[in-house]
C-alpha cells in the first residue's frame, strides 16, 4: 500500500487517525492503559498495513520480530558469560542475516551458479539466469532491507547494554512494524523511540506539524519524482543504439532529481506520519544535492543507513583507530556492504565501490584541494557530476548497460537535438522547482524563514499551499498518473 495511493489517503490513514484518538479518550483503570491500547491498535495496523501485498510477507517480517524479540530477551536475562552472549549475538545475527539473504539475495546466487556452471559462453554480469538449476524465484518482500536492519540494531544495542531490553512483545512488534517506517525508512534505532512507544504524548500542534509534513513529502512525490520518472524510465529503457548524447544526460538528470524527490518525499512523509501519532524520527535528508564534497553528500543522503553502517559495521571493523590502510579497507568494505544492501545486482556493489572511492580519494589528498578552493561552485559540480554518473550504473539492469550508458553520455552527434522531442512544458516546470527545492531555494532564505513565520499571514498562505499540494496530488493521482517507488525494490 502505497502512501500516495487513494486507498491509503481516504481510506486506511483516516481510520487510524480516527480510531487511535477514539481509544485514547476512552477510560482505563491502570495510567498506562490509553497508550498500551492505542500500541495494540496500532500494531494490528501495521500489520494489516503491511499484509496488504501479501500474507506470504507478512509471515517473514513476524519471523523477525519473534526471532530478535526472544533474542534480546535471553542476551539481558539468561546468557551471562561473556563468550556465550557474544556467540549468542553471532547467532541472532546470523538468523537475520539468513532470511535477508533467503529473500533478497538467493535469486542472484542462483544466477551466479547457472552463469558457472555454463561456462564462460555467457555474460556473467548480466543478471539473467539460464534456467538449468531449475530453482523458482523468490518474491523479494516489501521493506525487508529496512524492518532487519532495525531489528539487528535493537539485538546489539541490548548486547552492549546501551537500550533496556523490551519484555512485552508488542511494544517490541510495534517497534519493527510501525507502518510510516516500515517499508522504506528512515530506519529507527529502538533507543530513539523506546520513550516514545512507551509514553508519548500527542498534540493538536504536533498533528498539525505531521500533516504539513506528509503533505510537503506526498508533493515531492507525486508532483515531481512522479513526473521525472517517466522520463528517466523510458530513456533508460532505450537500446544504445537510439540514444544520443543529450537524451542520455538528460535520462540521467531526470532520474537524478527522481531518486532524491522519491525518496526523500516518501521519508517525509513517514516522518510526518509519525508526528501525527507523537513520534520524533529522525532526519534522513538534509539536502544532499548542495553538498561541497563526496563525504559531505553521504552525511547529508540516507543519513539513517549511513549512521547504521557507521555504528554496527565501520567501528566494529576498526573506524580509523587501527592505521590509514585499515582506515581505508574499512571505508571501502562498508561502502561495497552499502551498495549491495540496496540490490542483488553487481551494479549496486560496483556503485557502492565507485562512491567508496571519492571518499577515499578526499581522505588521501583532494580534501585538502576542495577546502581551500575559493570557487565553491566547482565543489559542488565535482560532487554532482560524480555522483550522477554514478548513478547511471545504480539504475542501469546490469553492469554492461551502465557501462554502456555512461560511454553514451560522452558521445555526441548530429542527432542529438532529438532530445528536445523528450521536453515537455510539465517536465521542465517541474526540473525548475526540483532543482530550486533541492536547495538553492533554501540557501537563499537561510536565516529569514524563522521571521516569516512570526508574520500572521504567514500560517495563512502555508495552508493554502498545503491544500493547493493536497489537491494538485490528488488530481494527479485520481488521473492514473505514473506513480512507481524506487525503494520498494531494496
Amino acid at each position: 500500500m502505497l502512501f500516495s495511493s487513494m486507498i491509503f489517503l481516504w481510506g486506511f490513514l483516516p481510520f487510524v487517525i480516527i480510531l487511535n484518538t477514539v481509544i485514547g479518550r476512552l477510560p482505563y483503570k491502570k495510567p498506562d492503559g490509553a497508550i498500551r491500547a492505542k500500541n495494540i491498535f496500532l500494531l494490528i495496523s501495521s500489520l494489516v498495513f503491511y499484509a496488504w501485498g501479501g500474507i506470504y510477507y507478512l509471515l517473514i517480517m513476524l519471523s523477525c520480530i519473534l526471532v530478535n524479540y526472544f533474542g534480546g530477551r535471553l542476551l539481558a536475562h539468561r546468557i551471562r558469560e561473556k563468550r556465550a552472549r557474544k556467540l549468542f549475538l553471532s547467532l541472532v545475527i546470523l538468523l537475520n542475516l539468513l532470511i535477508l539473504f533467503v529473500f533478497k539475495y538467493f535469486n542472484m546466487t542462483v544466477i551466479v551458479i547457472e552463469k558457472i556452471l555454463a561456462g564462460s559462453r555467457l555474460d556473467f554480469f548480466n543478471m539473467t539466469g539460464t534456467g538449468e538449476l531449475g530453482i523458482p524465484e523468490i518474491v523479494l518482500p516489501i521493506g525487508i532491507s529496512f524492518f532487519t536492519f532495525q531489528a539487528m540494531s535493537y539485538v546489539v544495542d541490548v548486547y552492549r547494554g546501551t537500550v533496556q531490553v523490551q519484555d512485552r512483545i508488542v511494544p517490541f512488534a510495534l517497534y519493527i512494524s510501525f507502518f510510516p517506517q516500515l517499508i522504506a525508512g528512515p530506519i529507527v534505532r529502538y533507543r530513539n523511540i523506546a520513550g516514545e512507544i512507551e509514553g508519548r504524548k500527542e498534540s493538536a500542534e504536533l498533528f498539525s506539524e505531521g500533516v504539513r509534513r506528509f503533505l510537503y513529502g506526498l508533493g515531492k512525490k507525486v508532483l515531481l519524482a512522479n513526473v521525472f520518472a517517466k522520463t528517466a524510465d523510458q530513456i533508460f529503457a532505450l537500446d544504445s543504439a537510439a540514444q544520443t548524447g543529450l537524451t542520455a544526460w538528460l535520462g540521467l538528470i531526470a532520474y537524478t532529481l527522481q531518486l532524491y524527490y522519491d525518496f526523500s518525499g516518501y521519508s517525509d512523509m513517514a516522518i510526518g506520519l509519525g508526528r501525527m501519532f507523537g513520534f520524533h524520527f529522525t532526519e534522513n535528508f538534509r539536502y544532499p544535492y548542495m553538498a561541497l564534497s563526496a563525504r559531505d553528500f553521504w552525511n547529508r543522503w540516507h543519513i539513517s543507513l549511513s549512521s547504521w553502517f557507521r555504528e554496527y559495521v565501520y567501528i566494529p571493523l576498526g573506524g580509523n583507530r587501527k592505521g590509514k590502510a585499515r582506515t581505508y579497507l574499512n571505508l571501502m568494505i562498508v561502502f561495497a556492504l552499502t551498495g549491495f544492501w540496496h540490490g542483488a545486482n553487481f551494479t549496486f556493489i560496483l556503485w557502492g565501490l565507485y562512491c567508496g572511492l571519492f571518499v577515499l580519494l578526499e581522505r588521501l589528498f583532494f580534501g585538502k584541494i576542495l577546502e581551500k578552493n575559493p570557487v565553491k561552485i566547482l565543489n559542488h559540480l565535482y560532487v554532482m557530476l560524480s555522483f550522477m554518473i554514478g548513478l547511471a550504473v545504480f539504475r542501469s539492469d546490469n553492469v554492461y548497460r551502465g557501462f554502456s550508458y555512461v560511454a553514451g553520455l560522452f558521445c555526441f552527434g548530429k542527432d542529438d537535438w532529438s532530445v528536445l522531442s523528450w521536453l515537455s512544458m510539465e517536465l521542465l516546470a517541474a526540473a525548475a522547482a526540483g532543482i530550486l527545492l533541492s536547495g538553492p531555494l533554501q540557501a537563499l532564505f537561510k536565516g529569514k524563514l524563522g521571521n516569516l513565520r512570526d508574520r500572521k499571514w504567514f500560517w495563512t498562505a502555508d495552508f493554502i499551499f498545503q491544500l493547493g499540494i493536497l489537491v494538485l496530488s490528488v488530481f494527479s493521482l485520481v488521473s492514473g498518473s505514473y506513480n512507481p517507488f524506487i525503494y520498494f525494490q531494496f
